[in-house]
């Protein structure tokens, strides 16, 4: 478990952006990707407003969209955050649609946090359609349901839903012929595919590992859910103003959607090819609240072990951190546990750190979001210059930690931890720091 890991190419599809560079200095910028639903009619839903991906197309990465049109939004994000990576890695020749360095496929491996694909909402609707019996008793005929599924349903589209295929697309395209996973921990997916990718290749199972995550959860089934959970904002007239982490007038989260993925690399193979390195992934720390499902432990218990962990993981000090890029919500319970925990894990020190949410511009990718994250700490290494958390106005006295209010913030970076908290209990950090 000796082996060193380091993150040698990003690749980004997001509210904000296609491209890595774009949606940094927009997030620098303090600009939101949030506005009203158009993926479909939202008018009758209590959130009428979400971070949608824009005018992603598979022609940005040389593919004919002919060709895929029957996988799902998940899926294309995912492919159009892997090719970006790979090319960036000097992994793949985008052009040429073939390897730009000659790496062994058994020894690079794809590890996804990826969710479910859009659900198929319209032919749903006319399968139940067709199992209402006309009788006076209001029966359904299940058998007029499955008939009219059978008639109507594509087996590929059906299969495309399935959580692990971005994974298997991914491995596809880029000749990836080593382990291949997919998790799905809710908000936590991501990090902890990238933490468990890391453990792959120190363990000597892989060489090099695309890691990441893609979600696309806005779709009728999707905010129906989360609004039931009364989880999302309902700031409908302000849409680039709802997403308020930390502020006393935060009302729920914004739904978005995108992929993100790093490629992860062994440093003594990343060095023989002569590889940039962005940063040493250099601690992962995994835990369970096992409390609510919908609920951080009101102490903090699974957030201030999983921080504990990657921290210990890493062999770093609560000192020698620079930057938290928090789960931050905007969410009453989550952003106010999630700030506890950075106490009881810091102490005093936790007043001097600066912490800030990116969901505040880019929405919540789901699971993708912990992967994006990553990405934005690494950036922040990279720069030593810090995202600001927008659309802070009303400090909240249970918040009261620094939050980068607003504007980005340069400072010196060199240690970043990102937390990642799912429902269900999951929790996830990661921490990367500059390579030396």
């Amino acid at each position: 478990m000796n082996r060193r890991v380091v993150i040698t190419g990003i690749g980004l599809v997001t509210p904000l952006g296609h491209n890595v560079e774009t949606v940094w200095q927009k997030l620098l910028t303090g600009q939101s990707g949030v506005g009203k639903i158009t993926l479909f009619d939202a008018a009758n839903f209590p959130t009428r407003i979400a971070a949608e991906v824009k005018d992603f197309t598979m022609t940005d990465i040389g593919e004919e969209p002919g060709k895929w049109k029957q996988q799902d939004r998940h899926t294309k994000f995912a492919l159009g955050a892997g090719f970006n990576a790979m090319t960036d890695a000097g992994l793949w020749d985008g052009q040429k649609k073939q390897k730009a360095f000659p790496y062994d496929s058994e020894r690079i491996g794809v590890y996804t946090g990826a969710g479910e694909g859009q659900q198929d909402f319209g032919h749903f609707t006319e399968m139940v359609l067709a199992g209402l019996d006309s009788k006076a008793d209001g029966t359904f005929d299940m058998g007029k349901f499955i008939a009219k599924g059978l008639e109507i349903l594509d087996p590929i589209r059906e299969l495309e839903q399935e959580p692990n295929m971005p994974a298997a697309h991914l491995a596809a395209m880029f000749e990836a012929f080593g382990p291949n996973v997919n998790c799905l921990t809710a908000c936590a997916a991501s990090a902890q595919a990238v933490g468990e990718a890391a453990l792959l290749i120190k363990r000597d199972e892989a060489d090099i590992m695309i890691a990441g995550g893609a979600h696309s959860m806005i779709h009728p089934f999707g905010v129906t859910g989360f609004n039931l959970l009364t989880a999302l904002s309902t700031n409908n007239d302000h849409p680039q103003q709802a997403s308020k982490p930390f502020d006393k007038e935060r009302d729920g989260f914004i739904l978005g959607e995108g992929a993100a993925v790093v490629i992860l690399e062994d440093l003594g193979h990343a060095r023989k090819r002569g590889a940039k390195i962005y940063a040493e992934l250099a601690g992962y720390g995994a835990t369970s609240d096992a409390f609510r499902i919908t609920d951080i432990h009101p102490e903090g218990r699974g957030a201030v072990g999983c921080i504990t962990k990657a921290l210990e993981d890493a062999g770093l000090s609560i000192d020698e951190v620079d930057y938290i890029n928090a789960h931050g919500t905007s969410t009453n319970v989550n952003d106010r546990i999630e700030t506890l925990a950075i106490k009881k894990v810091f102490g005093e020190r936790a007043y001097k750190v600066p912490v800030s949410s990116t969901k505040s511009m880019t929405g919540h990718l789901i699971a993708a979001a912990g992967a994006s994250e990553l990405i934005y700490c690494t950036l922040a290494i990279r720069d030593n210059i810090l995202p600001p958390t927008i659309n802070y106005s009303v400090p909240d006295p249970e918040c009261d930690l620094d939050y980068v209010p607003n504007q980005a913030r340069k400072a010196k970076c060199d240690v970043a931890i990102s937390n990642s908290f799912g429902f269900g209990g999951q929790n996830v950090t990661l921490a990367v720091k500059r390579f030396r």
